[in-house]
């Protein structure tokens, strides 16, 4: 696992798992199940930014939920600020939802249409405090400050505002109530590129203001890069490798990693030209019936014939640089060696 060394864990997850069941027949018997989230494991330091990447469908946004309790997770282990939650009920978790937060993905959505911002915003204080309305309204004007929009809207309602602007009230309201950890899924995503920075760098203004502490899901990994201290890489509901974000950008140990990278544009188009793409065959398999061994078996151009059998453990192959591939494991380098040898041997007979 990551070395934390004299850094605190806000958030400590492990082995958390996060099942749906799978229901057919008149009497709607359980027939399967979709492994959405299927064992991972990991830090968030306090302060800092973990970003959460891969592909649509990985189990990212299902894994921000069940960390915040909104599942009740099949397993596994969730502490959140020295507080054990995996297993807490859903009433008993009320006192803890001032300290975890959630901004969410399409800020249009997650906004009661017949409520005026003022309200949606002071939402939170309705439910968790005792404030009086003088100081309650003042309290919503701050946090409109503290995200950058004008008082003079508090009476408004959300379909009055852009796509930005709606972004900005859903982080207000999760600014509410004074939160240390704050799961952003996916916050920019339904937002115009010319919109994301500036969300983003209210984001950092933010957590440098108030000692915020963020889980970034995201499948845009330029952003992530510019705004992550570390990065997890997810793929079909388990974390294939997580690592520093300069380690893993510059020097990504899982294929699936260095696929994911390669597909990333490249503004300068002298270097655009010389860039090797690396091009994955073949669909992801589905959640509910994940391939023996290694999840990534199916696709990986690096395959070997224990990926195929054996679920490859998680390797510290440096320092705070963890990745669950066999090529960096004992039993998969003797086979990889194995391999290669029975690969010479074959050659030298064809030539004999």
């Amino acid at each position: 696992m990551f070395d934390n060394g004299d850094a605190t864990p806000l958030v400590v997850v492990r082995d958390l798992k996060m099942h749906f069941p799978i229901h057919a027949g008149v009497f709607r018997k359980k027939v399967g199940e979709v492994k959405a989230v299927d064992g991972i494991s990991f830090d968030i330091i306090e302060g800092e930014t973990l970003g959460l990447v891969g592909e649509s469908g990985c189990g990212k946004s299902t894994a921000g939920r069940a960390i915040l309790r909104l599942y009740d997770i099949t397993s596994g282990s969730i502490t959140l600020d020295g507080r054990e939650i995996g297993a807490v009920p859903q009433p008993d978790l009320r006192e803890m939802r001032t300290t975890m937060q959630m901004v969410f993905q399409d800020p249009q959505a997650s906004l009661n249409p017949r409520m005026k911002v003022r309200d949606i915003i002071g939402e939170p204080l309705d439910e968790h405090t005792n404030m009086g309305k003088s100081e309650k309204r003042e309290k919503v004007l701050e946090l409109m400050d503290a995200v950058g929009l004008n008082r003079d809207f508090a009476s408004r309602y959300p379909h009055e505002f852009s796509g930005g602007q709606r972004q900005r009230i859903g982080i207000a309201r999760a600014l509410a109530l004074n939160p240390k950890f704050i799961v952003c899924d996916e916050p920019i995503a339904a937002l115009d590129v010319s919109i994301q920075a500036q969300v983003v760098n209210l984001l950092e203004d933010l957590q440098e203001e108030f000692g915020l502490t963020y889980l970034f899901i995201s499948h845009d990994l330029s952003m992530v890069r510019h705004i992550a201290d570390r990065v997890a890489v997810m793929y079909l509901g388990r974390i294939v490798e997580l690592a520093d974000r300069e380690t893993l950008y510059s020097a990504p140990a899982h294929p699936y990693t260095q696929a994911l990278l390669s597909a990333v544009p490249e503004p300068d188009p002298w270097i655009e030209d010389k860039v090797e793409r690396i091009i994955l065959q073949g669909d992801v398999p589905s959640p509910s019936n994940p391939p023996k061994g290694c999840n990534f078996c199916t696709r990986c151009p690096k395959v070997m014939d224990i990926c195929r059998e054996v679920d490859p453990v998680s390797t510290e192959i440096k320092p705070g640089h963890v990745t669950a591939c066999h090529l960096y494991t004992e039993a998969g380098k003797a086979a990889q060696e194995a391999e290669t040898q029975s690969a010479v041997t074959n050659i030298q007979e064809s030539a004999d």
